[in-house]
């Protein structure tokens, strides 16, 4: 589906939502992004009743009793679990904007899907928003989403190239005259990184980690992240593997960022592919004009530099790289963009 193709639905849409794996974002037409929230649910097993969703569900991963279940309804921006998916949306919206979205006529809905999301995959989505009570559902793919969102020209007839890094997976895309001339999806994303430094102090240091200080751990890799200025070394608690007592050891810094370079050499081959088979005039106009890095993992202390120097391209990130797609679909939604019209020519 290109953007120009249905942009004139997207405009009659009231509301959008971006299921990500990681996070999950709602944007509603004059009101803006009104929820952004971690997609996580706590539910009760023995009576079936949700405890908690978003930023407080997620606290309670790995802390709680037998009887509750922290779920994650989407996995690799496919929703996985149509029911919980719903319940979790219905609680992350709230009454009062629910009541605001019922009261119209007819409710369209706008929603992204990964680039190469299968039927399945697209039907799952299309329930969920129907389940919130959605009569129309726009798809519209993340990549073009996102490049909307972070500003890049996408109608134009010049290359772009975008590279959204979500939770469960990356996207490149080379895009122009508003659609996708060649994309790929690598299965390797935020969690790929955070599995490579688990496993990495599991080998090396016979440490378990909790689930919670993945992410400072990648924080006291920045000095300049995967580059080596920064502190050599930093302490981190865990559980002893053998024990299971709590021990707190010394992380050699420079080792844990050669574990985070192997899924990240996955992306590197997903952009020479993606290149390799886009026309020379393309490349040509990404030579200058670089790669565009979107999504919550683009934040990943310097995977950009590390871009930068393998691809010899310029590599910008945008402004607020993880909200690109959901500000994308608004933008589509308050017609904010404008498509290129091609006059068809008089014979």
């Amino acid at each position: 589906m290109t953007a120009t193709a249905s942009l004139e639905q997207l405009r009659r849409c009231h509301f959008a939502v971006d299921l990500g794996a990681a996070r999950t974002r709602v944007y509603v037409k004059g009101a803006g992004v009104v929820v952004d929230q971690p997609s996580v649910a706590a539910v009760n097993t023995r009576t079936g009743a949700l405890i908690a969703v978003g930023e407080f569900a997620e606290k309670m991963t790995g802390r709680t009793p037998d009887y509750i279940r922290v779920v994650r309804p989407v996995s690799g921006g496919t929703v996985v679990d149509i029911e919980m998916a719903q319940r979790m949306l219905r609680h992350l919206l709230g009454d009062k904007i629910r009541r605001s979205l019922r009261r119209k006529p007819i409710l369209r809905a706008a929603a992204c899907t990964p680039h190469d999301a299968d039927p399945l995959a697209q039907r799952a989505c299309i329930e969920t928003m129907v389940g919130l009570g959605a009569r129309r559902v726009e798809l519209v793919d993340t990549l073009i989403a996102a490049a909307v969102g972070c500003g890049l020209p996408v109608e134009r007839p010049e290359a772009t190239m975008v590279l959204v890094c979500g939770a469960a997976a990356t996207q490149v895309a080379v895009l122009s005259l508003g659609s996708i001339v060649n994309a790929v999806r690598i299965p390797v994303g935020g969690e790929a990184v955070d599995h490579a430094i688990v496993q990495h102090l599991r080998h090396q240091h016979e440490l378990m980690l909790p689930s919670q200080s993945v992410r400072p751990l990648q924080l006291a890799l920045s000095g300049n992240g995967l580059t080596a200025s920064g502190p050599a070394s930093t302490e981190i608690h865990g559980r002893d593997v053998a024990t299971g007592l709590a021990r707190s050891v010394q992380v050699d810094t420079a080792a844990v960022r050669d574990a985070i370079q192997t899924p990240l050499t996955a992306v590197l081959d997903g952009i020479g592919k993606v290149l390799r088979d886009c026309p020379p005039d393309l490349v040509a106009d990404l030579a200058d004009r670089g790669i565009m890095m979107v999504g919550g993992s683009a934040l990943l202390p310097g995977f950009d530099q590390m871009l930068r120097h393998a691809t010899g391209m310029p590599v910008h990130i945008a402004e607020r790289p993880e909200v690109c797609a959901v500000e994308g679909l608004g933008a589509m939604l308050e017609g904010r963009i404008e498509p290129l019209t091609l006059d068809p020519l008089a014979d």
